[in-house]
């Protein structure tokens, strides 16, 4: 019979004891070190105050974007709902990023655990993807040098949050929050700013080809860059879709047609054009914001008035003109470099076209510098104001187009007593002639007469009717404020001529249309001012009439000028001293 084992009780409970205690010291500091991690945890119900800025897109009356004025710290964002993505976005995005999404607990716990073991292995360097609530948790709820951490102190934390975030939110809230604020690349936060940047179109509008390729492209935004890296952009948008494939979520044809489908990128993915229009938009904006009509957090479309097309058109009219007027046949210098452009719908008074400068661009002339909207001198394009009222029928004893005026050498006496003595362009006298010649020809001496007839107080009244506001008192004037000798925007200036264009209606000026959300609801209209009418409809048409009249302008322009169009126009030059202002 074999003896019996003996047992050292008084040894076996020392090493329970020591065992007890190690597993107690191990569990104190195991919950040390995690209440250590977890400590200043912030909280998921915050996430709402961590959203990337909005930027705001500004574009001309047929959506085509001028400009994206992007928030001080980011860069694009327009958050969509989810309803609003193409299905191809979200199904591309669940298969590279997580593709048990809908499944998961918000966690990737084998994830955590092969953290786990390489940090007891003495490694430092996290493995493996986080799921897209780890990643929505990460971005927006981890400090900016947490995010940039690679520890499992981070990865636990990370983990926490994203499995407290699953429990406040659903599953497309969590999905939306992804496709809305996660970086793509090239400034673009969210897939409505990357398709614009990408594409140059609406996210509702992506095809499969290029869901794909920007589902991709958050792993790694600079390294698939389509702009900066193309071929590694199409090697990242093929896995991509193989992934799609291998889930089921695409067929193999399917997959093929995407793989072999052609991505036409947009060629300007951060454009300014029109660059001094936008700034007039931009001002009126911030004003907006001002008041409170608008909440400046939120990610807004401005449509203004402009049209792309007429913009162009008129940039391609002053760069022209500004040419020829620098290489002349004569060899001489006209010292002409810089023009502006201000086109209205006189009827509407809004903004169609607004060129600035002749290249926004150039240092060398200042470009930046907005002329159509800086105060400069009229010279003769402020006359027909003056005729206009002379020719009003409600006055008493009015003028007619036939009335007779001298054009001869005249010296007048100013408030301060001083002598004015006014000379036409040529320095001829030309002697009486008719208020339709006169104006057509653009003579002086019978300007400032009519001017005396009428009244400086009364022509200044008339200009802020007008909408001319940066003239002052009639203190500030004398009679060469017939030869325009104030001061006024070009923009003033072509609003004030759009009442004659308008039958003597001023419809005031407009440079935007409405403002919507990046979802398309509507959150602003622009009012529109009452017509005030200015002139009698028979002046606004005498007026017009005068000014188109080719026959009446010889005596100061001669027969078939410049001024001469291939259709009827009213046209009216204005020229100030040493021409610096035409």
């Amino acid at each position: 019979m074999s003896a019996k084992p003996r047992y050292n009780l008084p040894c076996m409970k020392l090493r329970a004891k020591l065992l007890l205690a190690v597993l107690l010291a191990g569990g104190i500091t195991l919950v040390t070190l995690l209440s250590l991690t977890f400590q200043g945890l912030p909280d998921v119900a915050s996430i709402s105050g961590q959203l990337a800025p909005p930027s705001i897109r500004i574009t001309d009356r047929n959506d085509r974007l001028l400009y994206e004025i992007l928030p001080q710290e980011g860069g694009r964002n327009a958050p969509l709902p989810l309803a609003s993505i193409p299905e191809c976005l979200k199904t591309a995005t669940i298969a590279v990023e997580d593709k048990n999404f809908y499944q998961n607990p918000g966690v990737d716990i084998e994830g955590i655990v092969r953290a786990f073991w390489i940090n007891l292995r003495g490694g430092e360097t996290i493995a493996g993807g986080s799921t897209i609530t780890q990643q929505v948790a990460r971005q927006l709820l981890l400090s900016q040098d947490e995010r940039a951490e690679r520890s499992l102190r981070r990865k636990l934390r990370e983990a926490l949050l994203a499995w407290q975030l699953a429990r406040l939110l659903s599953k497309d809230e969590i999905l939306a929050l992804y496709l809305n604020q996660t970086y793509y690349g090239g400034l673009a936060y969210g897939v409505e700013a990357a398709s614009q940047t990408y594409f140059g179109k609406p996210a509702a509008e992506l095809l499969l080809p290029e869901c794909a390729l920007l589902a991709g492209l958050p792993q790694a935004p600079g390294l698939y860059n389509p702009y900066t890296n193309p071929d590694l952009a199409r090697e990242r948008q093929l896995v991509v879709l193989g992934l799609m494939e291998k889930d089921g979520l695409l067929s193999a044809d399917e997959r093929r047609q995407a793989a072999e489908a052609p991505l036409s990128y947009n060629p300007a993915p951060y454009p300014i054009l029109a660059p001094h229009f936008v700034w007039l938009v931009k001002a009126q904006l911030d004003a907006l914001f001002e008041k409170g009509t608008l909440d400046p957090r939120q990610s807004l479309v401005v449509r203004t008035t402009l049209d792309l097309d007429s913009q162009k058109l008129g940039e391609a009219a002053i760069a022209r003109q500004v040419k020829a007027f620098q290489a002349t046949p004569d060899e001489i210098s006209h010292n002409v470099n810089n023009a502006a452009l201000v086109a209205l719908d006189p009827e509407t008074g809004e903004i169609l076209a607004l060129v600035g400068s002749a290249d926004y661009f150039d240092e060398s002339i200042h470009g930046a510098v907005d002329m159509a909207t800086a105060a400069r001198q009229p010279g003769s394009a402020f006359k027909p104001f003056i005729y206009a009222q002379a020719l009003d029928p409600l006055r008493a004893q009015p003028w007619t187009a036939a009335t007779p005026i001298l054009d001869v050498s005249t010296t007048f006496i100013t408030h301060d007593g001083t002598p004015y003595t006014p000379k036409n362009y040529d320095g001829r006298e030309h002697g009486p002639v008719p208020v339709r010649q006169a104006l057509a020809s653009s003579l002086n001496v019978p300007a400032v007469l009519t001017l005396e007839h009428i009244g400086i107080e009364n022509t200044l009244n008339l200009a802020r009717r007008l909408g001319i506001t940066s003239l002052d008192s009639s203190e500030q004037y004398d009679l060469s404020l017939a030869l325009g000798g104030g001061q006024m925007s070009l923009l003033d200036l072509s609003s004030a001529y759009a009442a004659f264009a308008n039958q003597g209606f001023t419809t005031g000026r407009y440079a935007i249309l409405d403002i919507h959300s990046a979802d398309g609801t509507l959150l602003y209209t622009q009012p529109k001012t009452p017509q005030q009418q200015v002139f009698d409809p028979r002046v606004a048409w005498l007026i017009s009439d005068i000014l188109s009249d080719d026959q009446a302008r010889t005596l100061g322009f001669g027969r078939n000028s410049t001024l001469k169009l291939d259709r009827s126009a009213a046209v009216k030059t204005g020229t100030t001293t040493n021409y610096h202002d035409n």
